[in-house]
């Protein structure tokens, strides 16, 4: 019988678990369900939550019922673990909303047809609470004494903002959850990152409490590239999963771009392919290295977006910097294009610009500004000073160079910042 738990460690998601011994004998259950919870803060989950969603498919892969469960409820509240200050609160709409978005992210690696998984929604169960039999049947159970050794409270008390009453009682609710999900749908493991471990605790010390029943916790390490920052954080700011925030294209960009001495490791915990494939390719290096780097943005962006986008960002991405051989014998099971299709660029960022527009010229720094290169103007000097910019290959050396009709190559203009944003400016002929 496959061990889910030894493949989970095995591929890096493992921190710490309760319960070793019983946690082993009911994963080897015929009925296992287990949940994790979802914050519907913004309409798009990010890069730092493929943790939680690839542990959640590895677990209905492996004959287990995952649950998604979004804070519809608690995000009335805010969950301060992890947090140096409040959460912006929002409106239940607004929420709602975020919520149909987020499920439909999830879909993308979660199956939720006939019941194969469940997308649930605290609110169900916590917009309805009354407060005084919720203290009373609740609360007492909760000591204030150990509530504040956690460590996401303890972080909150340490900083300027110090901590309010509403997001103490974020534990209760989070409890709360475990304990509803325990009594309607049997689930008895909840996982998370490490941060949730103090609420982890919460919720298994309530359904003990409460229900006489033993459940488990699992924790998620904190995932950092090997230069020590947090995943799916860039200079242009988080890596989102939702396509309109960044692109398929962009998305890809990401993973290619991943430092060499996290290409096994990201391997593992952001694809589905074979262990010992991945392992396979812990020594390589040079073109051999680029090409599992390439395999790996190409598998993350199937699994985000479809292999359609996925296979038109990685032919893209051929068009842009050329194509990298691939050898048949490195990460077999991936489903790469071998070689390299019709390459295009239609994945590129671009716009469109009338022909009339740059007749007589666009200064450089307004155009590198306008279409995103730059965050501002002055970004946008600073780039063309420092050497950073490009048009069709060629560095800009002015920032005040006017872009004319005379730089059109085949109605296209390309524009680079740096070793690897592009954008093309498609020229819209007169009428």
């Amino acid at each position: 019988m496959v061990n889910i738990k030894e493949i989970l460690s095995e591929r890096g998601f493992i921190e710490q678990t309760t319960h070793e011994g019983e946690l082993d004998e009911y994963l080897n259950q015929k009925e296992v369900t287990c949940y994790i919870g979802f914050d519907p803060t913004a309409a798009s989950l990010h890069v730092g939550s493929l943790i939680p969603i690839m542990a959640l498919a590895h677990m209905q892969r492996n004959g287990c019922r995952p649950i998604a469960l979004v804070g519809g409820g608690t995000g009335l509240v805010g969950d301060p673990s992890g947090k140096t200050e409040t959460r912006k609160l929002l409106i239940p709409d607004k929420i709602n909303d975020n919520i149909v978005k987020i499920k439909e992210q999830l879909s993308k690696f979660i199956d939720f047809n006939e019941g194969k998984a469940l997308l649930l929604n605290n609110a169900e169960w916590l917009n309805s609470l009354e407060y005084i039999p919720f203290l009373r049947d609740i609360g007492l159970h909760f000591s204030v004494n150990r509530m504040l050794k956690a460590e996401s409270y303890r972080m909150r008390l340490e900083s300027e903002e110090g901590l309010n009453f509403i997001e103490f009682n974020y534990m209760l609710l989070q409890a709360y959850d475990f304990l509803m999900l325990y009594e309607r749908f049997g689930c008895k493991l909840q996982m998370g990152g490490s941060d949730q471990w103090g609420n982890v605790i919460a919720g298994i010390e309530l359904v003990r409490k409460i229900r006489k029943e033993t459940v488990f916790g699992l924790t998620f390490p904190l995932i950092t590239t090997s230069s020590g920052v947090k995943m799916g954080k860039t200079v242009k700011g988080a890596i989102w999963l939702n396509p309109s925030k960044t692109t398929p294209y962009d998305y890809y960009q990401y993973w290619i771009n991943t430092d060499d001495r996290d290409v096994a490791r990201f391997l593992a915990l952001f694809t589905f392919l074979p262990m010992n494939e991945i392992k396979a390719i812990e020594k390589l290096e040079g073109a051999d290295l680029n090409s599992s780097k390439s395999v790996l943005a190409f598998e993350a962006t199937l699994l985000a977006h479809g292999r359609e986008e996925a296979v038109k960002a990685y032919n893209a991405s051929a068009s842009m910097f050329g194509s990298r051989a691939l050898s048949e014998n490195i990460l077999r099971s991936s489903t790469i294009p071998r070689q390299t299709e019709a390459e295009d660029d239609t994945s590129v960022p671009y716009s469109f610009i009338d022909l009339e527009q740059i007749k007589n010229g666009i200064p450089a720094f307004k155009i590198i500004h306008d279409v995103g290169l730059a965050d501002t103007k002055s970004a946008s000097r600073r780039l063309i000073k420092q050497g950073g910019a490009y048009i069709n290959g060629q560095r800009i050396t002015s920032f005040d160079y006017l872009i004319s009709y005379h730089d059109i190559k085949e109605m296209e203009i390309l524009l680079r910042a740096g070793k690897k944003r592009f954008h093309i400016l498609k020229i819209k002929p007169v009428k």
